[in-house]
C-alpha cells in the first residue's frame, strides 16, 4: 500500500472520476473504512445515478485488483514514484483500472488521468509521466495483466503466505477468486422467511440467511423501514445458531455492535444484554433495535472488566480481530496490514474469552467467534483457553447446526467458514467460531 501522505483540500467532486479520487484518498490516506469512504464522497457527491455506479467501480477495481494493478503499472514505470507527487499514484491506478478491467476507450481514460492531475497541486508535475505511463498501459496493459498470476496478487504476499501455510494453496486460490468478485446481499429475518424471500426476490439459503442480487439502495428494499429485516452476511448468522433455542434464556453478547448477533438473539426470544466498548456503534445498535422493534438492554463498558448481576445461560463473544474473512466486503483490509496485526490482537482475544467465561452459568454454553480466516485468532485462541480452564469443554458443533454443510466444520468440530464457501452461489464471509460448554458441577 502507499505510504501516508496528507490528501489534497480538493473541491467539491465535479464528475465521477473526481469522487473516486476523494474516496481513494480517504481510504489511502486517512485510512477510513471503505464504507465510510464510498458514504462520504460517492453516495453523498451529487452524482446522477450512472456517475456514482461508474466512480463506485472505479473504486472496487482499484482495491480489489490492487497486487495486479501495482505489477501493471510497474512494467512501463521505471520507479515508484516519490511522496511528493501526492495522489499520482492513485490517479494512475484509476487509470489502470479503467484501461484494463473496466473497458473505458483508452483516450477518454488517459485525458481524464492527465485532467484531475494537472488540477492537483502536487500532481500536476507529474502529469507527463502519469500521460505516457497511462498510455502505454492502454495500449500493452492487458497483454501484460494476462501474463500475471491473477489470484497471488490478489493480496499482500504477507497474506497469501499466510493463506497457503494454513489452508493449502488450492483453498488458498479458491479464496483469492471469491476475493475478486463482488458479494451478494445477504439478509436475516425476524419471522416470515419464505414470504420476505418472494417479497425481495432472494433465495433462501440452507442455514435461513436470504440471499438477493447486490443493487440500488438497502433502504429502499421492501420491509426495510418497517424493521422485517436487517443486513448480516450468511457466515456472521452462523455464531448465534450454535447456542440453540434460547428463548426466555438469558444471553450475553459481548463486542456486539454493530448489533445484526444481538438481533438474532432478541428476535429468537432470548433476553439479551449487549455490551461493547464504543458508545457511538452502540447507538447504532440502539437504533437498528428500534427500527426492527426488538427489546435488549445495550451497555456502554469494557467486556473485560464489566460484570453481570447473574450468570447468564449463554455468552456470545465476537471478539475484535484482523476481520480478513470480510476481505470480499472491504477489500481494503489486507493491504492496511501484516502478519504482526494478528499476532497483536491475540492477548485482547485471550482476555477477552476468560472474561466471558466468568460470566457463564455453570452448565451453560460460552461460543467464541472471530471474522478471520487464521487459525492465529481462532482455533489457537480456543486450545489455550482449554488447557488453561478445565471447567470448560468443547461441545461439537453438528451439521444440523449450519444447515446441514458439513463442509463448514472442523476435524475438531469447530465452525470455519471461507469466503470460497458456496462459491456457485456467490461465496460467504471467512468466520471461525467455537461451542463450549461450561461443566454442571457437581
Amino acid at each position: 500500500m502507499a505510504g501516508k501522505r496528507s490528501p489534497a483540500r480538493n473541491a467539491r467532486p465535479l464528475n465521477a472520476r473526481d469522487a473516486a479520487l476523494q474516496a481513494l484518498q480517504a481510504v489511502f490516506f486517512s485510512e477510513r473504512p471503505l464504507f465510510e469512504a464510498l458514504e462520504r464522497h460517492i453516495s453523498h457527491a451529487g452524482l446522477a445515478p450512472r456517475d456514482t455506479a461508474f466512480a463506485r467501480a472505479i473504486v472496487m477495481t482499484v482495491l480489489r485488483q490492487l497486487g495486479e494493478i501495482d505489477a501493471v503499472i510497474a512494467t512501463f514505470l521505471r520507479e515508484p514514484l516519490p511522496v511528493r507527487s501526492g495522489p499520482a499514484e492513485l490517479i494512475l491506478r484509476m487509470a489502470c483500472a479503467e484501461l484494463v478491467y473496466l473497458g473505458v476507450p483508452p483516450h477518454a481514460a488517459v485525458s481524464s488521468a492527465v485532467d484531475i492531475a494537472t488540477r492537483d497541486s502536487r500532481a500536476r508535475h507529474f502529469k507527463g509521466l502519469i500521460n505516457a505511463v497511462a498510455r502505454r498501459i492502454g495500449a500493452e496493459g492487458q497483454s501484460v495483466a494476462s501474463t500475471l498470476d491473477h489470484e497471488q496478487l490478489s493480496m499482500p504476499p504477507w497474506a497469501w503466505d499466510l493463506l497457503v501455510e494454513q489452508h493449502g494453496e488450492e483453498t488458498a486460490r479458491a479464496i483469492a477468486r471469491a476475493h475478486l468478485a463482488e458479494p451478494p446481499l445477504d439478509i436475516s429475518v425476524a419471522r416470515d422467511a419464505g414470504h420476505w424471500a418472494t417479497v425481495l426476490h432472494a433465495e433462501r439459503l440452507p442455514t435461513g440467511t436470504l440471499r438477493r442480487a447486490t443493487g440500488g439502495r438497502i433502504e429502499d428494499l421492501p420491509g426495510f423501514t418497517e424493521g422485517a429485516w436487517w443486513v448480516q452476511d450468511a457466515a456472521a448468522a452462523l455464531p448465534a445458531r450454535l447456542l440453540g433455542d434460547v428463548r426466555g434464556r438469558s444471553v450475553i453478547d459481548l463486542c456486539a455492535a454493530p448489533g445484526g448477533k444481538t438481533a438474532q438473539l432478541a428476535a429468537a426470544g432470548a433476553t439479551v444484554t449487549a455490551i461493547d466498548l464504543d458508545a457511538a456503534r452502540m447507538d447504532r445498535v440502539r437504533e437498528n433495535a428500534e427500527r426492527l422493534g426488538l427489546e435488549m438492554n445495550c451497555v456502554v463498558a469494557d467486556a473485560r472488566l464489566w460484570q453481570p448481576a447473574e450468570h447468564a445461560d449463554a455468552v456470545l463473544l465476537d471478539a475484535p480481530c484482523s476481520a480478513t474473512g470480510t476481505v470480499r466486503r472491504h477489500p481494503e483490509i489486507l493491504w492496511r496490514k501484516d502478519r504482526s496485526d494478528l499476532l497483536a490482537q491475540a492477548g485482547l482475544q485471550h482476555d477477552l474469552i476468560r472474561a466471558a467465561s466468568r460470566m457463564v452459568r455453570p452448565g451453560g454454553l460460552l461460543v467464541y467467534c472471530v471474522c478471520s480466516l487464521s487459525r492465529d485468532e481462532g482455533e489457537e485462541i480456543v486450545d489455550a483457553f482449554l488447557r488453561d480452564t478445565p471447567d470448560f469443554v468443547r461441545e461439537p458443533v453438528r451439521s444440523d447446526d449450519v444447515g446441514g454443510e458439513a463442509t463448514f466444520l472442523t476435524a475438531a468440530g469447530d465452525l470455519r467458514t471461507l469466503p470460497c464457501h458456496w462459491a456457485d452461489r456467490g461465496g460467504m464471509d471467512g468466520f471461525f467460531a467455537s461451542r463450549l460448554r461450561r461443566n454442571a458441577g457437581p
